[in-house]
């Protein structure tokens, strides 16, 4: 009895009698006697051939095998690429793979994890954008540079270029920095610096400050850090470091106030925490101290000091008149009668240290005097004497305050009562009074003209009594008020009966 297999163009069969491999059949029809032939058949279009027993073939049909399979073995500290046409394929430790001959381009690269888990760079561009389990595969752009560390322990630098490196049994890590990023991150900078030298004098410089040095690291003329004493950081070759001795320089000068305080945000972010600033505006003097104690007087202008070491505080004095308002103060005036007053000041510093030292709190001192010297100005007056005189008050107020505030730096330019507020029942009474004082006046006044009527009417009738004609120039004058309120009068007769014939009218 016959057995017959068939064998595809693209196939490949192993034949085995029984469970014994006899030899590798190639396309075409195979006829076997017997019933103990079996065919395994493998797909070529799948280069990778997954045999049986294949340690077992290898020690007895060797060369057999390798004649019809590429067989890839790595061992402990190996790791493999096979090229099939145009895939890669990886291969890691401790294995034993095959792959068909012949279908397609079967080549393999053995590498010795050992001696380097680099590939070459040649090899590393051809597997670009291939993803190959155990690679890890690295581009650097013209402004970048990698840091290569293996099981967290730094290696060497990668210029740019393409890279490719095993990662069976270690952790590889490329940290790429950019060259155009002036102020980038190292990682494990001070590793770097005590640990790798060479990396340092070939990629950067190392800036280690005393600790009487500030640091203002530039890149192309722009500032990128401000260093406080005793630190020590890592910078790109090519960054400009301005070294500056605090103890002789404490202030800044003019062009670093421009730079970091007035100038762009960035700067004035690196500055923040590490300077003290005061804006003194005109018409204002500055006054600086230093752990406490004051040390100088600062004119119009930005001014500013490096903080390290040192406590600064300061503050800017308004020199300008200011006014002061005493409001709703409750009195008693001399007569018991309850008043409430405001009173307003102005007043100017005219020795700002002497004032500052003098005072905690100018405004509150100046306060609390108004107020004793108007408890005392209205105190000891009568209402009456307080409603005729304000201008009283104003002289007691700037006597009093003409002693005080000399000694304190200040200048008291003008006080005035503003307001005196009576209360209610005292306004009613105040109100009754002055109704009657007018009501008075007023029946004085109307007495006065009354006599005064009764003499000239006096007058006029002897002067009518002497003369005719004047009686007669009245007797006209009544005629023409009458005349006013009708509208005509017939006279009959002569004008000497007018008179005596209306006096009948009216009758």
């Amino acid at each position: 009895m016959f057995r017959t297999f068939y064998i595809k163009p693209s196939e490949r069969g192993i034949l085995y009698h029984r469970s014994d491999f006899k030899r590798v059949l190639r396309p075409g029809t195979h006829r076997f006697l017997g019933w103990h032939w079996r065919v395994k058949k493998f797909d070529l279009n799948q280069p990778e051939a997954k045999l049986e027993n294949l340690e077992l073939l290898l020690q007895a049909h060797g060369d057999q095998i390798r004649q019809h399979f590429l067989v890839v073995r790595t061992g402990f500290n190996d790791a493999a690429l096979v090229r099939l046409g145009q895939r890669w394929l990886s291969i890691g430790p401790n294995q034993l793979r095959t792959f068909w001959r012949g279908f397609v381009d079967v080549e393999a690269q053995l590498f010795n994890l050992e001696e380097s888990r680099e590939l070459p760079q040649d090899l590393a561009q051809q597997l670009r954008g291939a993803q190959l389990e155990g690679l890890k595969q690295v581009n650097l752009a013209e402004f970048e540079i990698g840091l290569l560390y293996v099981q967290d322990n730094f290696v060497r630098p990668l210029e740019p270029g393409d890279y490719a490196f095993w990662t069976f049994g270690r952790s590889v890590i490329v940290r790429s920095l950019k060259r155009t990023e002036p102020n980038p991150a190292f990682p494990f900078e001070e590793v770097l610096m005590e640990q790798h030298p060479e990396f340092v004098a070939s990629y950067c410089q190392v800036v280690e400050l005393d600790g009487d040095e500030v640091a203002i690291a530039r890149y192309k003329g722009k500032a990128i850090a401000v260093l406080p004493p005793h630190s020590r950081k890592l910078f790109w070759r090519e960054t400009e470091v301005e070294r500056i001795n605090i103890t002789a320089q404490p202030k800044l000068p003019e062009r670093l106030i421009s730079e970091l305080i007035s100038g762009s945000s960035t700067a004035m972010a690196l500055a923040l925490g590490h300077i003290h600033a005061l804006e003194v505006s005109a018409q204002h003097v500055g006054l600086l101290y230093l752990d406490g104690a004051l040390q100088e007087t600062l004119p119009a202008g930005i001014h500013a000091w490096w903080e390290f070491g040192r406590s600064f505080k300061s503050e800017a004095i308004d020199l300008r008149l200011q006014s002061l308002e005493v409001s709703g103060q409750e009195i008693l005036s001399k007569d018991k009668v309850p008043l409430r007053l405001n009173l307003t000041a102005d007043y100017r510093v005219v020795d700002a240290v002497q004032a500052r030292t003098a005072l905690k709190d100018i405004p509150g001192f100046l306060y609390k005097e108004l107020q004793f010297a108007l408890r005392g100005a209205v105190g000891t007056k009568h209402l009456d004497t307080l409603l005729e005189d304000k201008g009283a008050i104003d002289q007691s107020i700037s006597e009093y305050m003409a002693d005080k505030v000399p000694a304190y730096g200040l200048e008291l330019r003008s006080v005035g009562v503003k307001d005196i507020i009576l209360p209610g029942e005292i306004k009613a009474i105040l109100g009754q009074v002055v109704a009657a004082e007018k009501s008075a006046q007023a029946n004085v006044i109307r007495r006065r003209e009354e006599t005064a009527a009764t003499r000239s009417m006096l007058n006029t009738a002897k002067v009518m009594e002497d003369n005719p004609i004047a009686l007669r120039l009245k007797e006209l004058e009544v005629l023409e008020r009458i005349a006013e309120k009708i509208e005509k009068i017939n006279v009959n007769g002569s004008l000497d009966s007018i008179l005596t014939e209306l006096i009948s009218i009216k009758q």
